[in-house]
């Protein structure tokens, strides 16, 4: 489960700068972002830096919250997995396109000619 999360989150920090790159994103949406970076960068924090090492707890707190916020906008900037021609895929293997099928549920038609059956039987 936490691998996931952390696949999850690496893949948004890493949309952050397609998404920065993007004309079509609002100006106050990249200005989060820009921001939040700033604010990493500064030597001024909320909690001060030489207490122990709670002085970072206030910059993932604040990524936290950005990613948090801005998580539907950069879910659809995730570069994501490189597609793999299905050629490639199945090398040697027939594909059939545009082929239309329906699936039915077999469990409802046995359990009702198993009842018929019994009702048969008795």
């Amino acid at each position: 489960m936490q691998y996931i999360f952390m696949r999850v989150l690496m893949r948004r920090i890493k949309a952050i700068i397609p998404f920065l790159r993007d004309k079509a994103v609002p100006i106050r949406k990249k200005l989060v972002i820009v921001l939040g970076i700033a604010y990493l960068l500064s030597p001024i924090d909320l909690i001060p830096a030489p207490i122990l090492l709670f002085g970072i707890v206030d910059d993932i707190v604040l990524w936290g919250f950005i990613i948090f916020y801005l998580r539907d906008e950069l879910d659809k900037y995730w570069l994501g997995e490189k597609e793999i021609d299905p050629k490639e895929r199945f090398h040697g293997k027939e594909i059939i396109n545009d082929v239309k099928f329906e699936v039915k549920d077999e469990t409802a038609n046995d359990r009702g000619s198993h009842a018929e059956n019994d009702t048969a039987e008795k």
